[in-house]
């Protein structure tokens, strides 16, 4: 009797040990940041549609395969972490890597700022892109002005964007950036003034009210920052939502080479690959390789396009079965890795 009811007491604690644990599992935080495989998305393709990269105003040519970009999942961030339980799926899923969040952000950040620096490189990659493959196909590239970043609440929120393309202020042309210090130099603090602006190939004005600097008070302020950026001298645009970061620029870079050459740069092949791009076709290495090359292998690609600067990490991966991986640190190997490979021959691998 007494056994029975020692065992029933026993089994009750038990019960409510592990509710709590469970409950403490799925309401506490830990700072940590999970990253898993992604998915792909053919820069050579479409996405409900809609072309990934849309060229018009110069002659373009057929593709075929794919020549995918590749992402990492991310959960948590600057200012959350993730729930007990998650973590200890993570540690114990072989295609996650649990990382300690101040490794991704060790300054104090706010996810709207991660957010808004995605977007920034996630354009500026746009652009290097493009004018790596223009430099390589030896095709001019035009050098406009364009908003780099916003301030949330400043006058030019709701009205500007990351990537517009600045025509004039006022009355005054802009061609540079130091156009457009001059132009605000002449416009009072609370003037409204007139931003012509070029965003998606369409041109429109903002009518904008600014405000006392909060460096000078003499100065008018809009809430921009702006930079030079490289153009196409033909319509060009990458339409890809929810994806943010420089990682893409490579395979971007051979997207464009494809539409822009005369035959299919993969012969149909299924190749995947990530890398950041220069103007100069100078391949940079990125974070996540592992998880990348899981997602990549995952959607049907047997050729994985890896930065040089990566290798180590390659070499220190579970590469996934069937996939061959290609070492590329500019973008002339990397096309040279892409028509070997399409060619039936060897790619030089990581070593």
């Amino acid at each position: 009797m007494r056994l029975a009811l020692r065992r029933r007491l026993w089994l009750g604690s038990a019960v409510l040990v592990g509710g709590a644990l469970l409950a403490v599992s799925a309401l506490v935080q830990l700072p940590f940041i999970e990253l898993s495989p992604g998915p792909t998305y053919n820069t050579i393709g479409d996405i409900a549609g809609k072309a990934v990269i849309e060229i018009s105003g110069t002659p373009t040519f057929p593709t075929s395969g794919h020549l995918d970009m590749t992402t990492v999942n991310e959960r948590g961030g600057p200012d959350t972490g993730i729930y007990v339980g998650r973590v200890l799926i993570g540690w114990a899923d072989p295609r996650s890597r649990i990382v300690p969040r101040e490794s991704f952000f060790p300054d104090p950040v706010s996810g709207e700022e991660v957010h808004a620096e995605n977007v920034r490189q996630f354009n500026d990659s746009e652009s290097n892109s493009m004018a790596a493959a223009l430099a390589y196909l030896g095709r001019p590239v035009l050098r406009i002005v364009v908003v780099s970043s916003l301030l949330t609440g400043s006058p030019s929120d709701g009205k500007l964007e990351p990537g517009d393309q600045i025509l004039a202020i006022g009355s005054s042309a802009v061609t540079s950036v130091d156009d457009v210090t001059a132009a605000m130099s002449g416009v009072t603090p609370g003037a409204k003034v007139d931003v012509r602006v070029v965003r998606g190939g369409a041109e429109s004005i903002q009518s904008i009210v600014t405000a006392v600097s909060p460096q000078d008070p003499a100065r008018a302020f809009l809430g921009i920052s702006v930079g030079q950026a490289l153009r196409a001298p033909f319509h060009l645009t990458v339409t890809l939502e929810g994806v943010g970061g420089p990682s893409a620029g490579t395979m971007f870079s051979l997207g464009i080479i494809d539409k822009l050459t005369p035959g299919e740069l993969t012969g149909g092949k299924y190749v995947a690959g990530t890398g950041t791009i220069t103007p100069d076709g100078t391949v940079g290495g990125i974070g996540g390789i592992e998880q990348k090359m899981l997602g990549a292998r995952v959607a049907g690609a047997t050729l994985f396009l890896a930065p040089a600067e990566n290798c180590a990490d390659v070499l220190d991966a579970d590469i996934p079965d069937g996939l061959t991986v290609a070492r590329i640190s500019t973008l002339a190997e990397a096309v040279a890795a892409v028509e070997a490979y399409a060619a039936g021959k060897a790619v030089t691998p990581c070593t």
